[in-house]
């Protein structure tokens, strides 16, 4: 299959997933092959809470328009330009996949396809419809991709190369059971906000955004902030506010109460607004329903220590406090050159 072949696909993929929003859903009669998958794709979305319960519409519909919104001629454009992509030889590239957010392992799989390899696929339990869905789709519309694609139930065989996604803990076991194969073993990742108390209600909505979209469970997510000596926290409440709407779900609700009764048996101070805590820790990793935060005083020596730890972290959001930080509300809606863990998965397939 010739690479502007596969390019297309994908952005006829970007234009199949641009029909499907919360508010409407539109079906376009020039998108291919809809009339087999429209309104499939609907009840997949109305049917995702059921498979995982984390999984609402929102949230589903969220991570498609984000999707949508990338793959268009100009973006993936823009994003190979920077490639030398000629794989004379496709290798078979395991990916391993987190379930934790829709979608979640989306960019590894089209990256692997996007550079001319074969992709096996085993999903997590939490995450098993949509992904085998889009590859459905994309063989619909091109029917070479059907020898590319394979989805494992069981054990991983035949593979040259493989990308994990874990804990901290499988990532342990990751690293020692492909240790003879070329490898990019992601681990557990946190987000973090900068703030220095000028920012506007605008941006401290936004940050509500990059806090809770997904429930918090994503490494995108920001689970922590840092503010000045003496930042008090009422504008931040005020503007997030708007986001109360989350304790009505039940699962956040039951994390919720349980996360802040724990808190509080163990005489933590906390600052509460019915529906977030904040808990002043030095961890980057705090609970759902909860963001830690910490007391800086000298910008400079935080940016040094953001450094020291950047293994830790995942992305920066400020107000242009730190360099490469991202804008508040933008921590979800990644650009196709925006890697995780800083990993350039295009670079390390073309070497593979």
């Amino acid at each position: 299959m010739l690479q502007n072949e596969k390019k297309q696909s994908f952005i006829e993929l970007g234009k199949f997933l641009s029909q499907f929003s919360e508010n409407d859903c539109k079906k376009d009669n020039n998108v291919l092959s809809n009339d087999l998958f429209f309104d499939d794709f609907i009840k997949l979305i109305d049917l995702s809470q059921s498979h995982n319960g984390w999984y609402t519409p929102e949230q589903v519909y969220f991570s498609i328009q984000s999707w949508a919104q990338a793959l268009t001629e100009k973006n993936i454009n823009t994003w190979l330009s920077a490639y030398k992509i000629n794989i004379k030889e496709p290798k078979n590239i395991a990916l391993i996949l987190a379930g934790n957010i829709p979608l979640v392992g989306f960019h590894d799989f089209l990256c692997v396809l996007i550079t001319g390899h074969n992709v096996l696929v085993k999903t997590s339990s939490n995450d098993q419809h949509l992904l085998p869905f889009i590859a459905k789709y994309l063989i619909a519309i091109n029917p070479d991709f059907a020898s590319n694609i394979t989805f494992v139930d069981g054990k991983l065989e035949n593979f040259d190369a493989v990308i994990a996604t874990g804990s901290n803990n499988t990532a342990r076991y990751f690293e020692y059971y492909f240790k003879d194969k070329p490898s990019i073993i992601r681990k557990s990742r946190n987000s973090v906000a900068v703030l220095n108390g000028k920012e506007t209600k605008e941006q401290l909505i936004a940050l509500g955004e990059d806090i809770l979209r997904y429930f918090g469970l994503g490494c995108r997510n920001v689970s922590k902030l840092f503010v000045p000596e003496g930042y008090k926290f009422d504008s931040f409440f005020e503007a997030i506010f708007e986001y109360q709407d989350i304790i009505h779900y039940e699962k956040y609700a039951n994390n919720y109460d349980y996360n802040k009764a724990v808190f509080l048996m163990s005489n933590f101070k906390l600052l509460d607004n019915g529906f977030l805590t904040l808990k002043e820790d030095v961890s980057h990793a705090s609970p759902i329903s909860s963001v830690f935060y910490e007391k800086y005083d000298n910008i400079e020596v935080l940016k040094q220590r953001l450094q020291a730890e950047n293994e830790q972290i995942q992305c920066i959001v400020s107000n242009n406090l730190i360099e490469k930080s991202i804008p508040f509300g933008k921590t979800q809606t990644p650009e196709l050159w925006d890697y995780a863990d800083n990993v350039d998965t295009i670079s390390f397939l073309l070497i593979t």
